[in-house]
């Protein structure tokens, strides 16, 4: 869940007074009567899926008496503010030591930030002003304002299921790398099996053709979505298409190094290698393009180059213990069994239960015979 905000009040004297008298005139017979709302918390979020998740946690948390949804029964031509209202039952602990009868419960109020935003200025020019905008000017005036803050609300939300998404991709695609990087090191020198193949590709997965009108942001997507599908050609071919239109510096050295792993995923290791520099040159901190690089050399075999990048890749970012590791492997096959010792102790004490490093670390033991 996102930041929140949390607000909370008491109901002010006047406020409730004025509130108890006309509670006392819709009902007459009662000699008191109960405001829900004279203590109100009122719980701010900045999208929408998260009105879900706190009205969740409220009734796992409290017991709720009462849930009204403000705003559900408006037609599309009122305005109003939305958001929802828990009357909940105050906890027996501070019943208890309150001993108050006119307080028992309390109010909840669940909104985004939007929806907070319109129900504070709405409420200082209708509710507190005790007017009605009958004028259809004015109306259509309040109607549009908040239809303008509903579409913005819907707007970020789609935005973040968006980034959600994107970011789902991103993680996938990385694991699919890193697959096929074990598959090509870790065998060298254990002579594993590695597990199981790739999932199934879907072939009857389409995408649109590439138009200038797209952003930046739907290649990008699209060119992943192709790259995880296992459709190699399309990815680069969206990849590329981004370059083309000649992207800010730091955007370009991030699709150079998705189009690198795609290269490398269709063992095309010297134009894998090419846009991994070329990621370098526009962004010389990027540690990971230094370490896909040296990948790419240790699956040529090109030892001493490797053992370079990945000492690249660890003065840019010294705690990664899978550099760490590759280093020690590339040490290996150059005969420099104690570098090799030395990184694979080091890959170790970054991660304990490095299982492959250990594994590693026996075999130099061995080879030093030690």
């Amino acid at each position: 869940m996102t930041h929140l905000t949390v607000k909370g009040r008491p109901k002010s004297f006047n406020s409730f007074y004025k509130k108890y008298l006309r509670y006392l005139r819709e009902s007459p017979k009662q000699d008191k009567a109960l405001i829900p709302d004279q203590i109100g918390v009122r719980v701010v979020c900045p999208f929408l899926e998260d009105i879900t998740a706190v009205e969740e946690a409220c009734r796992k948390n409290f017991s709720v008496i009462e849930v009204e949804q403000k705003g559900s029964d408006y037609s599309f031509k009122e305005f109003g503010y939305e958001s929802i209202h828990l009357l909940v039952k105050l906890p027996d602990a501070i019943l208890a030591k309150w001993k108050n009868d006119f307080v028992s419960v309390a109010e909840i109020q669940i909104r985004t930030i939007l929806q907070d935003a319109w129900a504070e200025v709405e409420h200082e020019l209708v509710y507190k002003a005790e007017f009605t905008p009958y004028d259809d000017q004015m109306k259509r005036k309040l109607a549009a304002v908040n239809a303008t803050l509903f579409l913005a609300d819907t707007t970020f939300q789609e935005i973040r299921a968006y980034q959600r998404q994107f970011r789902l991709e991103l993680d996938k695609r990385h694991d699919s790398f890193f697959k096929k990087v074990e598959e090509f090191t870790d065998s060298t020198i254990f002579q594993e099996e590695m597990a199981g193949d790739e999932n199934a590709k879907d072939k009857n997965f389409t995408f649109p053709a590439p138009v200038s009108s797209r952003s930046i942001d739907d290649l990008l997507l699209n060119a992943l979505y192709a790259h995880n599908k296992g459709q190699f050609d399309k990815a680069i071919m969206f990849y590329s298409n981004i370059l083309d239109r000649a992207p800010p510096e730091k955007t370009a050295s991030i699709i150079y190094k998705h189009r690198g792993m795609a290269y490398f995923a269709q063992s095309r290791y010297e134009d894998a290698a090419g846009d991994f520099t070329a990621s370098l040159d526009l962004d010389p901190a990027s540690y990971k393009s230094a370490y896909y690089r040296a990948v790419v050399r240790q699956v040529q075999k090109d030892y001493p180059a490797a053992v370079e990048d990945f000492s690249l890749a660890l003065s840019l970012n010294p705690y990664q213990p899978w550099a760490l590791y590759r280093r020690a492997q590339a040490a290996y096959h150059i005969g420099d069994y104690p570098a090799a010792l030395a990184d694979c102790e080091a890959a170790i004490v970054l991660d304990p239960d490095f299982g492959e490093a250990a594994k590693f670390k026996a075999v130099l033991l061995s080879k030093l015979k030690m």
